[in-house]
């Protein structure tokens, strides 16, 4: 006895066969078309168990089709499969009652453990109804990376899963997160973002939950908070890593019970936020060192989402330069394209800024070079001129005259010099191979510590001194000595 009656409609004879034999193994009876007109009077006359279609049909696009046959038959599930695999494809295909989307090409074995739960799901499940045309590209890319975050949003869109997204910085978390809000049933609500490290620790709270009047030195009225600014929409907390474990404990108490109170006040505010959370570090780490709520990240962590560095997607490279040129031309800047070796010559480079440092090549490439055609000696420059040197004998390769002489002129005396001397060790022990990414902030904490250190050890552990010594606010040296986990001596009686 079958499993169910499934209808597969597709132009290509190829793709037909395969999906009718692997089907048919699984235990399903099959019947194949090539045209959406077939497929329309099957699922009218009240055929089929589930429908397999392709987007681009010769008499009619699937999207078009697809909410006819939800509207008639609201219980049967529909996979979309494309070979268009871009955001917005995904997006439809949600948008309009798809059961699931997969890119072409797709895995066999995926496709029929999908038939199989679709075909084992309650049949009276009604998908949300089609919205208005979607407009615009928030986010670009075709590689396989990237067709597993779009199958993901996809899926999350119209959900109030709190999600949380991590990946390099410059990888697009906050484009991710926006499209969340901006393409889910929160998009008539406000999209709010904070980025915790950007605000001292101590005026966290008074950010995220607001304040009364009075609460404290300076808070001459009331203030809203983020969360009260976000309501009924979505709340964005970037670099939720940087977060101090006080407001960490009140966040906790929001994501438990929806409600919170502002500084100051007394009386408990219910909220209704979706929460979106970012980080570029590791939280399980920071778990460990104590500096993060092992129970706020489980209430975060519902759904982990991964973007994905841009030298995991190198493929995505040609479809994200063009998208940037055409976004410069439509700010008035002419419009270049990459010549076919000088994408090669970009998709050999590590962007360790990822599509950030992207983005601000392609803006410098359409604003100072007259020439349409950017060309393999244009981007060897470009990318020479992102990187320092990153060869044996990097301290040679200074300018004469300049960092590395002491004041006696002779080289290797001064601090400028023992860097050098460091960071050409770090280079050549890695032999061919460039060392680990986050090189930058690895070697200025290397600096910073003993830095702040010692400023702290002249000053016996006053930080008012210490601050005015090294020329930093009070508060960004507090902030300092946190991250850096410096211990402070007392100052004595």
């Amino acid at each position: 006895m079958a499993n169910g009656n499934i209808l597969v409609a597709d132009d290509d004879t190829a793709i037909r066969t395969v999906l009718s034999q692997a089907l048919s193994r699984a235990g399903y009876d099959v019947r194949t078309t090539g045209n959406a007109a077939t497929l329309w009077r099957w699922v009218q006359s009240g055929d089929g168990d589930l429908v397999i279609t392709d987007v681009v049909m010769p008499d009619e696009n699937a999207f078009e089709l697809l909410p006819k046959m939800k509207k008639l038959r609201p219980e049967l599930p529909i996979i979309v499969m494309s070979a268009q695999n871009t955001f917005m494809t995904a997006i439809k295909a949600s948008e309009r009652g798809a059961y699931d989307y997969l890119p072409k090409p797709f895995d066999l074995r995926e496709l029929v453990s999908i038939v199989g739960r679709a075909m084992s799901e309650p049949k009276n499940r009604v998908r949300a109804e089609p919205s208005a045309e979607l407009e615009g590209m928030p986010l670009v890319g075709r590689s396989p990376a990237m067709q597993e975050i779009y199958r993901a949003l996809a899926r999350l869109m119209q959900t109030d899963l709190t999600v949380m997204i991590t990946g390099e910085s410059g990888t697009g978390k906050e484009l991710v997160a926006r499209a969340l809000h901006d393409y889910g049933k929160r998009k008539k609500g406000p999209f709010v973002a904070i980025n915790m490290a950007a605000i001292p620790r101590d005026l966290i709270e008074s950010e995220l939950f607001g304040h009364e009047k009075g609460a404290f030195t300076g808070a001459n009225q009331r203030s809203a908070g983020r969360f009260e600014q976000a309501e009924g929409g979505t709340l964005f907390l970037d670099e939720i890593g940087d977060m101090p474990m006080e407001a960490q404990t009140r966040l906790l108490r929001v994501l438990q019970q929806s409600e919170y109170t502002t500084v100051g006040g007394r009386t408990p505010i219910k909220t209704n936020v979706r929460i979106i959370a970012a980080t570029n570090k590791d939280l399980r780490n920071l778990i460990t060192q104590g500096l993060f709520r092992e129970d706020l990240f489980f209430r975060l962590n519902v759904v982990p989402l991964r973007l994905p560095p841009l030298r995991e997607r190198t493929e995505d490279i040609g479809d994200l330069a063009q998208h940037f040129f055409m976004l410069a031309a439509s700010e008035g800047l002419p419009l270049k394209h990459l010549e076919p070796e000088a994408l090669e010559r970009m998709k050999h480079y590590r962007w360790p800024g990822n599509i950030r440092e992207l983005e601000n090549l392609t803006r410098r490439l359409a604003a100072l070079y007259p020439q349409e055609s950017i060309t393999v000696p244009l981007i060897e420059a470009e990318l020479a001129n992102e990187q320092p040197p990153l060869v044996s004998g990097f301290a040679s390769a200074l300018p004469v005259g300049t960092a590395g002489r002491g004041k006696d002129g002779e080289r290797g005396t001064s601090l400028s010099a023992a860097v050098e001397r460091h960071l050409a060790d770090l280079f050549q022990g890695h032999g061919d191979m460039l060392p680990p990414p986050g090189l930058y902030h690895r070697v200025l904490r290397e600096l910073e510590y003993p830095l702040i250190s010692a400023a702290l050890a002249a000053t016996r552990g006053n930080q008012i001194k210490a601050a005015e010594l090294l020329g930093l606010n009070r508060n960004t040296l507090r902030k300092k000595v946190r991250d850096l986990d410096i211990r402070l001596m007392r100052s004595p009686r």
